[in-house]
């Protein structure tokens, strides 16, 4: 497909637009470059049944790169190759001058793929380093092969550290721009007596523990409950845990919503509990809120690119159940104090407004793209 004169054409690359936070980032900065007047191909790996993905913008081309029923192989070699061609082949075809992956090994293809073609991929860390570059042969290859791509994008700066000192040069730190849904005024009557959490079901989110911190404090705060939104293999056991600390008439576990906005802005307590996080957009859009916040400093340091702890929210370590119980005994027993905290968590909608963080994003395109 050729480009039309002098038109911008950007490709996306990840694994689907299932609905997670990572997804959700690139189909806004699609939509936004589509707005921009770029040609935007979004490149997926699979798709999944429509209500379980992210919707693109009228306009902006999909793609899928993985092998469908014809093209497999009964040998993982051969298959490895022929996707290898394939996305190869939609470089080629799609022509975008510079394409962005996510995640582990996408990254990897991108680079690869785009050898010989006019195509500058740049690549991107979204989560934990560690836990998205595990062993010595994935940390290894992320090394070797990053700094052949034309640009390198992290969200935090604990996280060059996992990487050497040529990648640690040449990323960049960008932010991803707050949901538009959160940036209107802060909810300021009377809250909820709420406790809320958003995020997958699973281990890492370690619900288990803000359920246990929510049940050690349930006779202190007898009128609160514990909302956590969000879907996952825990489901069973969170629900027996509850069931077995007595607080199962008072935490409620409702599933994905589409308005989470909406259910949480009138909440008296936002927590989350991960052992491990990137820049966690549930956090973000918590703070925009203005709700009180306690999170745990996990190891990318995206906590605390958000949060400075007393100021704007309340920072613990991760798996630190007293810490936990400590800080919610704190702020539930002083609104006022929650309150101040609320307000100052809500000066982050323009520290990330669309408007400001996607014109980042630009910026670093074009500089690629010029080169």
């Amino acid at each position: 497909m050729k480009k039309h004169g002098a038109e911008k054409n950007i490709a996306f690359y990840i694994g689907s637009l299932h609905k997670g936070g990572a997804e959700r980032v690139f189909v806004n900065l699609a939509e936004f470059f589509q707005r921009e007047g770029y040609r935007v191909t979004m490149v997926t790996q699979y798709r999944y049944p429509e209500e379980e993905e992210y919707i693109l913008p009228s306009g902006i081309q999909r793609v899928i790169s993985d092998l469908n029923s014809t093209e497999l192989s009964n040998s993982r070699i051969v298959n490895f190759y022929r996707r290898v061609c394939k996305l190869h082949r939609i470089w080629k075809t799609e022509q975008p001058d510079m394409v962005l992956a996510c995640i582990g090994k996408n990254n990897f293809m991108a680079i690869v793929t785009t050898m010989f073609t006019k195509t500058r991929p740049v690549v991107s860390v979204v989560g934990e380093a560690k836990e998205e570059y595990p062993g010595r042969l994935m940390h290894g290859l992320a090394n070797f092969l990053f700094p052949h791509a034309a640009g390198i994008v992290l969200q935090t700066e604990r996280s060059k550290y996992f990487f050497n000192k040529k990648i640690q040069r040449k990323a960049v730190i960008l932010p991803n721009s707050l949901n538009p849904v959160f940036i209107k005024p802060r909810y300021e009557g009377v809250r909820d007596q709420r406790i809320v959490a958003v995020g997958r079901l699973d281990a890492n989110k370690n619900h288990e523990m803000m359920i246990r911190a929510f049940a050690a404090l349930k006779d202190k705060y007898p009128e609160y409950t514990l909302t956590i939104y969000g879907e996952g293999e825990l489901r069973p056991f969170l629900e027996d845990l509850a069931n077995r600390l007595g607080v199962s008439e008072r935490v409620f576990l409702p599933g994905v919503i589409p308005d989470v906005a909406v259910r949480i802005e009138r909440a008296a307590l936002f927590l989350l509990t991960s052992y491990s996080e990137g820049v966690s957009n549930a956090l973000i859009e918590a703070l925009a809120s203005g709700l009180p916040v306690i999170s745990t400093d996990v190891p990318s340091g995206g906590t605390v690119e958000l949060i400075t702890d007393g100021v704007n929210g309340l920072i613990i370590p991760a798996g630190d159940l007293p810490a936990l119980e400590e800080s919610m005994d704190k702020l539930l027993g002083d609104s006022a104090y929650a309150d101040s905290l609320g307000r100052e968590a809500a000066k982050i909608q323009k520290r990330l407004a669309p408007e400001r963080v996607n014109h980042l994003w630009k910026e670093y395109f074009n500089e690629i793209m010029a080169r």
